[in-house]
């Protein structure tokens, strides 16, 4: 069940999950984190597709919920923990996500800022709030943007469309692509 406070925008179907991963360099041999995992549209299709995926669900209810809907799959591993207080793979990793909105910076924070950062990330995201993560002439860049882009490389992979999500978000979305850089600028 979507917790309003939490804002919560799930995707609506598991084939619209694997229509977006399938604009991502996520590989069979690749483990990759779900934050914010909800009832496992995103998780589900994640399994099908790579060797191991960490889904992170802080909410109780839900969390039970996606045991039952991903009960079988033995390549995902259920946390349920916040995210912020969840302690990152030693080993290599990527993110693919649809985190509450009003997480998306405190989560790219700690992505960025860990020991060891993923070697790809994609966020489901506000538009608004993307456009400010590209380092370009056209738009504004934040700080954040600025502080990413020296490890990663970013860009808009998809426009979103509302009716993609249940419930459909009052913002733009979009999918945003981070590769990490070999070397730092």
């Amino acid at each position: 069940m979507r917790k309003h406070e939490l804002s919560q925008h799930f995707l609506s179907s598991p084939k619209l999950a694997l229509f977006l991963i399938g604009h991502s360099n996520i590989k069979k041999r690749d483990t990759v984190i779900d934050i914010g995992a909800g009832s496992g549209v995103i998780t589900s299709a994640l399994a099908k597709r790579c060797k191991k995926v960490i889904a992170i669900e802080p909410d109780h209810e839900t969390a039970e919920k996606l045991r039952k809907n991903l009960k079988k799959f033995d390549n995902v591993e259920i946390v349920e923990q916040d995210f912020l207080d969840f302690e990152l793979p030693k080993e290599e990793y990527k993110v693919f996500a649809n985190p509450p909105f009003h997480l998306s910076s405190k989560i790219l924070h700690k992505l960025d800022e860990s020991e060891n950062q993923p070697k790809a990330i994609y966020l489901i995201l506000q538009k608004q709030f993307a456009l400010k993560l590209l380092n370009n002439e056209r738009h504004y860049t934040s700080k954040l943007g600025y502080q990413l882009y020296e490890h990663f490389a970013p860009r808009i992979r998809l426009p979103l469309k509302p009716n993609y999500f249940t419930p459909p978000p009052a913002v733009p979305t979009v999918l945003l692509e981070l590769k990490r850089r070999d070397t730092l600028l």
